[in-house]
This record gives structure tokens, C-alpha cells and sequence, in this order.
């Protein structure tokens, strides 16, 4: 056997071993920002999430209520845009870090919402004026606080 050839091919292998880690990475780094054209604070979120290096791909519709159905997002849990990140669902203003946070758990899909539009939040930021609030981790049947801020 040709040891040049194993050796080449474990090296090739190890290559494109890295390289799918790299795509599926950069994949889970896309954002599909479904908002309003109207609405500065989504903007500024998405600028927020750009800053943490996601990509973002805008869909600027005037009725979100068909995304937020689709999606399963509760009216409770509703804010101003809905988002879509590697097959989870982001409602509001959730933080860069906590959705990292979730990508990097891996596992079953689940959504992360920050119910309404809390101030200091990301793209809700009103000079050093803050309130507290809650992310939260929900799917069809469950709901838990996933952070606090």
C-alpha cells in the first residue's frame, strides 16, 4: 500500500471534515429577519446581530401575523419581528449571546423569545435607561426562562 496516498487522503478527509464544520457554521450564522419596512428597532437589532457576526437576510412584509402562525410563536410571546436562525425560532429582541448560547446546545429545535419590546434590549437601547427582562425557551409544548437580563 502507498503511504503517500493513505497519508493524502486521511489529510484530504481531515480537509474537508474542517470545511463542512466551516459551512455549517457559517449556515447557522444566517438570520432571516421577517419585519416591518417601518420599524427602526427591528433594524437596529439585526444591526446588533451583524455586530456578533451573523448574516443577515431582511424580508421586509407590512403583516407579520402569517410568519408569527407559521412559526408558532403565542401572542404572549409576540414582539415586533420574528426571526429564523438554523431552524429556530427568535421573537423579539433576544441578545446575541443567548442565541449563540442556544446554537451552540444543539438539539431539538426550540424557539427564544423577549415578549414586547423591553428598553435596553438589543436595538431597544434608550441611552443607559434600562428595565429587566426575561428571554424565554418555548416550544408547541413547553416554556421555561432561558435567561435574564
Amino acid at each position: 500500500m502507498n503511504l503517500k496516498y493513505v497519508a493524502g487522503a486521511g489529510i484530504f478527509a481531515l480537509m474537508m471534515t474542517g470545511m463542512a464544520s466551516t459551512a455549517l457554521a457559517q449556515q447557522s450564522k444566517i438570520v432571516e429577519l421577517y419585519k416591518s419596512p417601518y420599524c427602526g428597532c427591528c433594524g437596529a437589532w439585526g444591526d446588533h446581530m451583524k455586530a456578533a457576526g451573523f448574516q443577515i437576510k431582511e424580508h421586509n412584509i407590512e403583516d407579520l401575523a402569517p410568519v408569527k402562525a407559521k412559526y408558532g410563536v403565542a401572542d404572549d410571546l409576540q414582539s415586533c419581528h420574528t426571526a429564523i436562525i438554523d431552524g429556530h425560532v427568535i421573537e423579539g429582541h433576544v441578545p446575541a449571546q443567548d442565541i449563540e448560547k442556544l446554537l451552540a446546545e444543539g438539539g431539538e429545535k426550540s424557539g427564544l423569545a423577549v415578549p414586547g419590546m423591553p428598553v435596553g434590549s438589543p436595538g431597544m437601547e434608550q441611552g443607559g435607561m434600562t428595565e429587566p427582562y426575561q428571554v424565554i425557551r418555548f416550544s408547541k409544548t413547553e416554556r421555561s426562562v432561558f435567561t435574564q437580563h
